[in-house]
């Protein structure tokens, strides 16, 4: 009977103190689009900046060996090479 008391007490206590926080307004137009329209009507509702598309980015090129895609490359033949002792397919183990 005692746990019960602890219970009905402690849950009393949550609920008083949810019951005294004041309600925090907020402003609709602050919220992500949930739909697709309301995506739409966001990104048209004011002019799309389209100066970072306009810059060269050497990211993807696997020619370039500073970029993210060549260490994946670089990574993934290192790890499925005929002598290394894991070969991956989708990071699970071949049978051999």
């Amino acid at each position: 009977m005692k746990s019960l008391k602890a219970a009905a007490v402690v849950t009393g206590s949550v609920v008083l103190a949810g019951a005294a926080t004041p309600a925090s307004a907020f402003d609709p137009s602050e919220v992500a689009p949930m739909s697709l329209n309301g995506a739409w009507n966001q990104l048209m509702s004011e002019p799309i900046d389209i100066s970072p598309l306009k810059q060269q980015s050497n990211m993807l090129d696997t020619e370039n060996k500073d970029s993210l895609l060549s260490s994946v490359k670089s990574a993934t033949t290192a790890l499925n090479a005929a002598g290394s002792p894991l070969r991956l397919l989708g990071g699970l183990p071949l049978g051999r």
